[in-house]
Protein backbone atom coordinates (compact mmCIF):
# COMPACT_ATOMS: atom_id res chain seq x y z
CA UNK A 1 0.00 0.00 0.00
CA UNK A 2 1.39 3.52 -1.20
CA UNK A 3 0.02 7.07 0.26
CA UNK A 4 0.98 10.37 -1.35
CA UNK A 5 2.31 13.08 0.99
CA UNK A 6 1.79 16.96 -0.26
CA UNK A 7 2.77 19.93 1.52
CA UNK A 8 0.89 22.90 1.68
CA UNK A 9 1.89 26.27 3.52
CA UNK A 10 3.86 24.47 6.15
CA UNK A 11 0.98 21.80 6.60
CA UNK A 12 2.09 17.97 6.13
CA UNK A 13 -1.23 16.35 4.18
CA UNK A 14 -0.92 12.79 3.68
CA UNK A 15 -3.98 11.23 1.18
CA UNK A 16 -5.30 7.74 1.46
CA UNK A 17 -3.81 5.84 -1.85
CA UNK A 18 -6.49 5.65 -5.14
CA UNK A 19 -7.82 2.12 -4.78
CA UNK A 20 -9.34 3.29 -1.22
CA UNK A 21 -10.65 6.19 -2.10
CA UNK A 22 -13.96 4.86 -3.00
CA UNK A 23 -14.79 4.05 0.29
CA UNK A 24 -14.35 7.64 2.29
CA UNK A 25 -17.43 9.27 2.60
CA UNK A 26 -16.56 12.13 0.26
CA UNK A 27 -16.01 9.72 -2.45
CA UNK A 28 -12.05 12.12 -2.21
CA UNK A 29 -9.01 11.03 -0.41
CA UNK A 30 -9.57 12.72 3.41
CA UNK A 31 -6.65 14.66 4.70
CA UNK A 32 -4.86 14.48 7.85
CA UNK A 33 -2.73 17.55 8.63
CA UNK A 34 0.42 17.56 10.86
CA UNK A 35 1.06 21.07 12.96
CA UNK A 36 4.23 22.54 11.67
CA UNK A 37 4.80 23.56 14.76
CA UNK A 38 6.89 20.31 15.43
CA UNK A 39 9.44 20.86 12.52
CA UNK A 40 10.04 24.24 13.86
CA UNK A 41 10.27 22.84 16.90
CA UNK A 42 12.74 20.89 15.59
CA UNK A 43 14.87 23.80 13.77
CA UNK A 44 14.83 26.02 16.89
CA UNK A 45 16.85 22.86 19.05
CA UNK A 46 19.28 22.44 15.95
CA UNK A 47 19.66 26.07 16.48
CA UNK A 48 20.65 25.51 19.86
CA UNK A 49 22.88 22.83 19.77
CA UNK A 50 24.68 24.33 16.53
CA UNK A 51 25.03 27.72 18.99
CA UNK A 52 26.31 25.65 21.46
CA UNK A 53 28.77 23.91 19.79
CA UNK A 54 30.63 26.86 17.94
CA UNK A 55 30.95 28.54 21.86
CA UNK A 56 32.89 25.07 22.54
CA UNK A 57 34.87 24.90 18.96
CA UNK A 58 35.70 28.94 19.81
CA UNK A 59 37.45 27.77 22.84
CA UNK A 60 39.33 25.24 21.55
CA UNK A 61 40.21 28.20 18.62
CA UNK A 62 42.06 29.96 21.13
CA UNK A 63 44.45 27.60 21.93
CA UNK A 64 44.56 27.15 17.95
CA UNK A 65 45.12 30.96 17.56
CA UNK A 66 48.74 31.82 18.77
CA UNK A 67 50.47 28.90 17.04
CA UNK A 68 48.80 28.74 13.44
CA UNK A 69 47.02 32.75 13.69
CA UNK A 70 43.82 34.09 11.85
CA UNK A 71 44.16 32.83 8.50
CA UNK A 72 45.84 29.62 9.50
CA UNK A 73 43.00 28.71 11.67
CA UNK A 74 40.24 29.24 9.32
CA UNK A 75 41.86 27.13 6.92
CA UNK A 76 42.50 24.16 8.67
CA UNK A 77 39.01 24.60 10.10
CA UNK A 78 37.22 24.63 6.75
CA UNK A 79 39.76 22.22 4.89
CA UNK A 80 39.38 19.76 7.35
CA UNK A 81 35.37 20.40 7.52
CA UNK A 82 35.21 19.76 3.46
CA UNK A 83 37.13 17.01 3.76
CA UNK A 84 35.31 14.85 6.46
CA UNK A 85 31.84 15.92 4.82
CA UNK A 86 32.94 14.58 1.23
CA UNK A 87 34.11 11.39 2.62
CA UNK A 88 30.68 10.57 5.22
CA UNK A 89 28.27 12.26 2.20
CA UNK A 90 29.85 11.34 -1.03
CA UNK A 91 27.85 13.85 -2.87
CA UNK A 92 26.49 13.45 -6.26
CA UNK A 93 28.41 15.82 -9.06
CA UNK A 94 26.49 14.87 -11.45
CA UNK A 95 23.08 16.12 -13.21
CA UNK A 96 22.34 19.70 -11.50
CA UNK A 97 22.36 22.31 -13.79
CA UNK A 98 24.31 26.04 -13.91
CA UNK A 99 22.27 27.48 -11.63
CA UNK A 100 22.53 25.02 -8.97
CA UNK A 101 26.32 25.09 -9.52
CA UNK A 102 25.75 28.76 -9.01
CA UNK A 103 23.81 28.72 -5.82
CA UNK A 104 26.50 25.58 -4.42
CA UNK A 105 29.34 28.06 -5.42
CA UNK A 106 27.59 31.65 -3.83
CA UNK A 107 27.22 29.57 -0.30
CA UNK A 108 30.79 28.76 -0.35
CA UNK A 109 31.94 31.93 -0.80
CA UNK A 110 29.27 32.89 1.86
CA UNK A 111 30.63 30.72 4.10
CA UNK A 112 34.59 30.86 3.24
CA UNK A 113 34.16 34.70 3.14
CA UNK A 114 32.48 34.95 6.70
CA UNK A 115 34.82 32.62 8.35
CA UNK A 116 37.58 34.48 7.31
CA UNK A 117 36.29 38.26 7.87
CA UNK A 118 35.42 36.90 11.27
CA UNK A 119 38.65 35.48 12.48
CA UNK A 120 40.01 38.54 11.18
CA UNK A 121 37.91 40.71 13.55
CA UNK A 122 38.27 38.92 16.69
CA UNK A 123 42.47 38.97 15.80
CA UNK A 124 41.61 42.53 16.96
CA UNK A 125 38.93 42.95 18.92
CA UNK A 126 36.97 41.24 22.44
CA UNK A 127 34.79 38.06 20.40
CA UNK A 128 31.98 39.44 22.86
CA UNK A 129 31.73 42.17 20.51
CA UNK A 130 32.89 40.56 17.24
CA UNK A 131 29.96 38.17 17.53
CA UNK A 132 27.52 41.13 18.80
CA UNK A 133 28.49 42.94 15.35
CA UNK A 134 28.41 40.11 12.88
CA UNK A 135 24.82 38.80 14.16
CA UNK A 136 23.51 42.68 12.85
CA UNK A 137 23.83 41.41 9.68
CA UNK A 138 21.30 38.17 9.74
CA UNK A 139 18.96 40.98 11.96
CA UNK A 140 18.54 43.54 9.12
CA UNK A 141 17.87 40.58 6.96
CA UNK A 142 14.95 39.80 8.60
CA UNK A 143 13.98 43.41 8.83
CA UNK A 144 14.29 43.82 5.47
CA UNK A 145 12.68 40.40 4.82
CA UNK A 146 9.77 40.61 7.23
CA UNK A 147 6.52 41.65 6.01
CA UNK A 148 4.33 41.79 9.08
CA UNK A 149 5.07 44.23 12.07
CA UNK A 150 5.10 41.36 14.91
CA UNK A 151 8.21 40.21 12.27
CA UNK A 152 9.46 43.78 13.13
CA UNK A 153 8.97 43.76 16.59
CA UNK A 154 10.79 40.78 16.92
CA UNK A 155 13.89 41.73 14.93
CA UNK A 156 13.97 44.88 16.96
CA UNK A 157 13.93 43.00 20.42
CA UNK A 158 17.17 41.39 19.27
CA UNK A 159 19.06 43.83 17.83
CA UNK A 160 18.27 45.65 21.03
CA UNK A 161 19.42 42.63 23.33
CA UNK A 162 22.54 42.07 21.36
CA UNK A 163 23.58 45.81 21.89
CA UNK A 164 23.21 45.62 25.43
CA UNK A 165 25.14 42.11 25.30
CA UNK A 166 28.34 43.86 23.46
CA UNK A 167 27.85 47.18 24.70
CA UNK A 168 30.42 47.21 27.17
CA UNK A 169 33.12 46.39 24.64
CA UNK A 170 32.13 48.87 22.04
CA UNK A 171 34.00 52.14 23.18
CA UNK A 172 37.29 51.01 22.74
CA UNK A 173 37.00 48.84 18.75
CA UNK A 174 39.76 48.91 16.68
CA UNK A 175 38.50 50.44 13.51
CA UNK A 176 39.71 47.17 11.02
CA UNK A 177 38.06 44.85 13.90
CA UNK A 178 34.68 46.57 13.67
CA UNK A 179 34.56 46.46 9.77
CA UNK A 180 35.85 43.30 9.80
CA UNK A 181 32.92 41.82 11.61
CA UNK A 182 30.37 44.00 9.97
CA UNK A 183 31.76 42.48 6.94
CA UNK A 184 31.31 39.00 8.25
CA UNK A 185 27.69 40.28 9.65
CA UNK A 186 27.02 40.81 5.88
CA UNK A 187 28.76 36.81 4.51
CA UNK A 188 26.64 35.29 7.48
CA UNK A 189 23.18 36.92 6.01
CA UNK A 190 23.93 35.81 2.58
CA UNK A 191 24.90 32.48 4.14
CA UNK A 192 20.91 32.16 5.08
CA UNK A 193 19.83 32.84 2.18
CA UNK A 194 22.11 30.47 0.14
CA UNK A 195 21.66 27.91 2.83
CA UNK A 196 17.56 27.84 2.27
CA UNK A 197 18.31 27.67 -1.40
CA UNK A 198 20.68 25.20 -1.33
CA UNK A 199 18.62 22.81 0.82
CA UNK A 200 15.75 23.20 -1.66
CA UNK A 201 18.34 22.13 -4.61
CA UNK A 202 20.37 19.48 -3.37
CA UNK A 203 19.70 16.29 -1.87
CA UNK A 204 20.73 15.42 2.03
CA UNK A 205 24.24 17.53 3.14
CA UNK A 206 25.40 17.60 -0.81
CA UNK A 207 25.14 21.42 -1.43
CA UNK A 208 27.00 22.16 2.01
CA UNK A 209 29.74 19.53 1.17
CA UNK A 210 29.98 21.20 -2.06
CA UNK A 211 30.05 24.73 -0.45
CA UNK A 212 33.04 23.67 2.15
CA UNK A 213 34.99 22.75 -0.85
CA UNK A 214 34.69 26.01 -2.39
CA UNK A 215 35.28 27.72 0.86
CA UNK A 216 38.06 25.37 1.06
CA UNK A 217 39.52 26.71 -2.17
CA UNK A 218 39.78 30.30 -0.98
CA UNK A 219 40.99 30.27 2.52
CA UNK A 220 43.69 27.43 2.18
CA UNK A 221 46.05 29.51 -0.05
CA UNK A 222 45.91 32.33 2.48
CA UNK A 223 46.44 29.73 5.08
CA UNK A 224 49.15 28.77 3.70
CA UNK A 225 50.64 32.21 3.47
CA UNK A 226 50.19 32.93 6.94
CA UNK A 227 51.25 29.68 8.54
CA UNK A 228 53.44 27.40 6.24
CA UNK A 229 54.60 24.37 7.58
CA UNK A 230 52.76 25.07 10.92
CA UNK A 231 49.87 23.58 9.73
CA UNK A 232 51.26 20.74 9.60
CA UNK A 233 52.05 19.95 13.22
CA UNK A 234 50.64 16.97 14.68
CA UNK A 235 49.44 19.39 17.89
CA UNK A 236 48.09 22.03 15.53
CA UNK A 237 46.04 19.33 13.03
CA UNK A 238 44.41 17.48 16.28
CA UNK A 239 43.29 21.07 17.19
CA UNK A 240 42.33 21.98 14.18
CA UNK A 241 40.64 18.52 13.71
CA UNK A 242 38.68 19.80 17.00
CA UNK A 243 37.72 22.92 15.49
CA UNK A 244 36.59 21.73 12.35
CA UNK A 245 34.53 19.68 14.00
CA UNK A 246 32.73 21.67 16.81
CA UNK A 247 32.60 25.13 14.72
CA UNK A 248 32.14 24.09 11.23
CA UNK A 249 30.85 20.43 10.21
CA UNK A 250 28.16 20.09 13.18
CA UNK A 251 27.22 23.59 13.51
CA UNK A 252 26.80 23.70 9.80
CA UNK A 253 25.31 20.58 9.49
CA UNK A 254 22.45 21.35 12.13
CA UNK A 255 21.81 24.93 10.51
CA UNK A 256 21.34 23.33 7.09
CA UNK A 257 18.88 20.88 8.61
CA UNK A 258 17.25 23.82 10.71
CA UNK A 259 16.96 25.86 7.61
CA UNK A 260 14.54 23.43 6.32
CA UNK A 261 12.37 23.56 8.69
CA UNK A 262 12.22 27.88 10.10
CA UNK A 263 11.76 30.56 7.63
CA UNK A 264 14.99 32.58 7.21
CA UNK A 265 13.95 35.51 8.79
CA UNK A 266 13.12 33.83 11.79
CA UNK A 267 15.90 31.48 11.51
CA UNK A 268 18.14 35.23 11.15
CA UNK A 269 16.47 36.36 14.54
CA UNK A 270 17.63 33.30 16.57
CA UNK A 271 20.92 34.01 15.15
CA UNK A 272 21.09 36.35 18.03
CA UNK A 273 20.92 33.89 20.64
CA UNK A 274 24.93 33.44 19.65
CA UNK A 275 25.85 35.93 21.95
CA UNK A 276 23.56 35.38 24.47
CA UNK A 277 24.39 31.30 25.02
CA UNK A 278 27.80 32.61 25.17
CA UNK A 279 27.19 35.15 28.19
CA UNK A 280 25.58 32.40 29.77
CA UNK A 281 28.33 30.17 28.66
CA UNK A 282 30.76 32.25 30.76
CA UNK A 283 28.16 32.32 33.40
CA UNK A 284 27.97 28.73 34.10
CA UNK A 285 31.14 27.69 33.03
CA UNK A 286 33.80 30.63 34.17
CA UNK A 287 32.11 31.91 36.85
CA UNK A 288 31.78 35.05 35.27
CA UNK A 289 29.01 37.71 36.30
CA UNK A 290 26.23 39.54 34.78
CA UNK A 291 25.25 42.51 34.73
CA UNK A 292 21.40 43.39 34.69
CA UNK A 293 22.01 45.21 31.93
CA UNK A 294 22.90 41.55 30.15
CA UNK A 295 20.67 39.70 32.21
CA UNK A 296 17.57 41.98 30.59
CA UNK A 297 19.42 41.72 27.09
CA UNK A 298 19.47 37.43 27.89
CA UNK A 299 16.00 37.74 27.88
CA UNK A 300 15.07 39.72 25.27
CA UNK A 301 17.59 38.08 22.60
CA UNK A 302 15.68 34.44 24.10
CA UNK A 303 12.06 36.14 23.47
CA UNK A 304 12.72 37.35 20.23
CA UNK A 305 13.86 34.69 19.25
CA UNK A 306 10.47 32.38 20.30
CA UNK A 307 8.52 35.19 18.88
CA UNK A 308 9.97 34.78 15.32
CA UNK A 309 9.92 31.40 15.07
CA UNK A 310 5.50 31.45 16.41
CA UNK A 311 5.25 34.50 14.07
CA UNK A 312 6.81 32.68 10.89
CA UNK A 313 5.03 29.13 11.71
CA UNK A 314 2.28 28.64 9.26
CA UNK A 315 -1.34 27.93 11.16
CA UNK A 316 -4.18 25.26 9.46
CA UNK A 317 -7.55 27.09 8.93
CA UNK A 318 -9.55 26.73 11.60
CA UNK A 319 -12.51 24.25 12.47
CA UNK A 320 -11.52 22.36 9.31
CA UNK A 321 -8.78 20.35 8.31
CA UNK A 322 -6.96 20.71 4.74
CA UNK A 323 -8.10 18.62 2.07
CA UNK A 324 -8.37 19.54 -1.92
CA UNK A 325 -11.11 21.34 -3.01
CA UNK A 326 -14.42 19.48 -4.82
CA UNK A 327 -15.11 19.78 -7.88
CA UNK A 328 -18.28 21.76 -9.39
CA UNK A 329 -20.89 19.82 -10.21
CA UNK A 330 -23.03 20.61 -12.77
CA UNK A 331 -23.25 20.62 -17.02
CA UNK A 332 -19.95 21.78 -17.64
CA UNK A 333 -18.07 19.55 -15.32
CA UNK A 334 -20.56 16.93 -16.61
CA UNK A 335 -19.35 17.30 -20.28
CA UNK A 336 -15.54 17.55 -19.03
CA UNK A 337 -16.24 13.86 -17.31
Amino acid sequence: MTTTTSTTSGIAVTEAPPRFAAVLRSGRPRAVTAPARVGSATGVGMMLAGTLSVQFGSAVAALLFPRAGALGTVALRVTITAVLLFAVCRPRLRGYGRADWAVAGAYGVALGGMNILFYQAIDRIPLGPAVALEVLGPLLMSVVAARRAASLLWAGLAFAGVLLLGRDGFDRLDPAGAGFALGAGAMCAAYILLGARAGRRFPRLDGLAMAMAVAALMSLPLGIGSAGATLLEPGVLGLGLAVALLSSGLPYTLELLALRRLSAPAFAVLTGLAPAVGALAGFVVLGQELSAAQCLAVVLVVAAGAGAVRAGTPRPPRGRSARPRARPRGRGAARGA
